[in-house]
């Protein structure tokens, strides 16, 4: 992506030649890192979260505060953009849509990273789901998942100090 980029503006400015092709690939390489990332962010619990506030319940707190989080805000939005980006797509798809500039790229392609992006975070989110019921039950480190959920938590005592914490 940053390649495209620089090449882009290397070749407009040195050259005066533009193409809507390369800024349209510079967009869907963005959406992609981002859409295809969302579960592997999930992951390594880099998500938004208020650590201020989490940080300071107990172990077990946390473990609920993820599952209901899970289950009734990660997963409806999952399925609802599941739902709705699978027919946008599947119309795009069927009429090969392409982009209104010239020059540019096929739109359909892009359309696709959503539900695949979606469909990899919901699955991400049963995974996550089935660690933190294991660690509630004590079949799983309860710890080890613990130190994995806090561990923006530290990233952000890093950055703000104790004191803010």
């Amino acid at each position: 992506m940053a390649l495209v980029s620089a090449s882009n503006a290397v070749v407009r400015k040195l050259f005066n030649l533009s193409s809507n092709a390369f800024l349209e690939i510079q967009w869907y390489l963005f959406a992609a890192v981002f859409l295809l990332n969302a579960g592997h962010t999930l992951l390594r619990n880099q998500h938004v979260r208020v650590d201020i506030v989490f940080g300071a319940l107990s172990s077990r707190t946390r473990l609920w505060i993820d599952i209901m989080g899970t289950i009734f805000f990660l997963f409806p939005f999952a399925l609802i953009v599941l739902y709705y980006s699978w027919p946008y797509f599947l119309a795009s798809f069927n009429i090969r849509e392409s982009s209104i500039n010239a020059g540019g790229l096929s739109v359909w392609p892009v359309k696709l990273l959503i539900p695949v992006g979606f469909l990899l975070l919901l699955l991400q989110g049963v995974s996550q789901l089935i660690k933190l019921f294991a660690a509630l039950r004590g079949e799983a480190s309860e710890d080890a998942l613990i130190e994995h959920l806090s561990r923006a938590q530290e990233e952000v005592k890093a950055v703000l100090g104790d004191r803010i914490l």
